[in-house]
């Protein structure tokens, strides 16, 4: 991983409210820009002088896009606008189930973890088509709209970008309207390497790649890997978006996973071509099949107390009496009561006579364990001793 990311949590950091703000407000009339970026140019001052005299800090959080909407008299459209104007130059960064907050512009990396976004797709493709076209400086680019057909991109995208180019020093807006032509180029001077590597990405395909690194620079195959918990805190990202990274990997064979303290295990290092299955995937199931052998066993050792201790009619312990017997979870004791019942062995009933009684007795004999898990490290005795028979 080649950046250090944050991972904040909402109740440690500092909400700004609009009451909190004496910052003069613009003004709106008579302008010679789109108000999105005349408002997004008023927040990157106001962050400045904040956090210049101390009444605003890095990672504050700012008010919703709502309240600034009410509070200056636009729409909500025009400040999602406005937000992303200052967060591309840098002084915002925004996460989903957090927020919009300051960041630090002068901090290179130690941003949040999130997925490379339109207008970042806007302006890598609007600088390819400024260098294909061999546009120089003092060339008019076509009207917004013809640009957004040009580079696959929507018109609102295209003209965010576009505003951002401006901002840069690579182009020029001379008019008032910002869907009027007048996008005069300024410099082509910009960094041409970056602009090959610029690719849309979903988060959940960011920390994937980054999962790959971590799982190649730090383990083996039989390793087992850290907890989703864990995972999520080194990666810097929610353990719903490790959980689905892991996911992807488990699809493509890396790893594998397994109930209990087994854990999950890499099975195949992340940039090994080769299609060979490995020899633990051959005698361990997946987490959906382990969970379904478990509740089984669960059910016929039930099925033998019945058998051996019980009439129909009997009152049968109830789920906590019986867990705590058999040292299980309460959670797995009640399935298997739910699926005992379905084979008419057990009934339920309510009130003060009420409980789990025997219905039916059931036949044993069955065969009690249908799968075997066992730890990685014995899989090539396991396979050595197959092969013999």
């Amino acid at each position: 991983m080649k950046e250090n990311y944050i991972l904040p949590q909402k109740f440690e950091l500092k909400q700004i409210k609009i009451s909190d703000i004496t910052f003069p407000t613009p003004d709106l009339k008579n302008i010679a820009e789109s108000k999105a970026v005349v408002i997004g140019k008023w927040i990157i001052r106001w962050i400045e002088s904040g956090l210049s005299d101390k009444s605003l800090a890095v990672k504050n959080l700012l008010p919703s896009k709502a309240d600034f909407a009410y509070f200056l008299g636009v729409s909500v459209g025009t400040m999602q606008n406005a937000f992303r104007y200052a967060e591309d130059l840098g002084y915002l960064e925004s996460k989903q189930c957090i927020g919009t907050m300051i960041k630090d512009k002068n901090c290179a990396g130690g941003g949040l973890r999130k997925l490379t976004s339109k207008r970042e797709t806007a302006i890598n493709e609007i600088k390819k088509y400024i260098i294909n076209t061999k546009f120089k400086a003092g060339e008019n680019l076509p009207p917004s709209r013809t640009v957004a057909l040009l580079i696959g991109c929507s018109a609102n995208t295209t003209r965010l970008a576009l505003e951002y180019l401006c901002a840069e020093g690579i182009l020029e807006h001379k008019f008032k309207n910002s869907r009027e032509s007048g996008w005069k180029v300024i410099s082509t001077d910009f960094d041409r390497e970056t602009i090959k590597s610029v690719e849309q990405k979903t988060l959940v395909e960011k920390v994937t790649s980054d999962l790959k690194e971590y799982i190649n620079d730090n383990y083996k195959i039989g390793s087992k890997i850290p907890s989703h918990s864990e995972l999520s805190k080194i990666l810097k990202a929610s353990i719903k978006t490790v959980h689905d990274a892991l996911a992807v990997l488990i699809q493509d064979g890396i790893l594998l996973p397994h109930r209990g303290r087994y854990g999950t295990t890499v099975i195949k290092m992340p940039y090994d071509t080769s299609k060979n299955d490995k020899k633990e995937r051959s005698i361990f199931a997946p987490a959906q099949d382990t969970a379904f052998y478990y509740y089984e066993k669960t059910q016929n050792r039930i099925k033998d107390m019945i058998a051996k201790n019980y009439e129909p009619g009997d009152r049968f312990p109830s789920i906590l009496e019986l867990a705590k017997t058999l040292d299980l979870s309460p959670n797995t004791v009640r399935k298997a009561y739910q699926n005992l019942a379905k084979e008419g062995y057990l009934a339920f009933s309510r009130g003060r006579y009420g409980g789990t009684f025997v219905v039916d007795i059931p036949e044993t004999g069955e065969e009690t364990f249908k799968w075997l898990a066992v730890n990685p490290q014995y899989a090539e005795v396991y396979n050595i001793g197959k092969n013999k028979n």
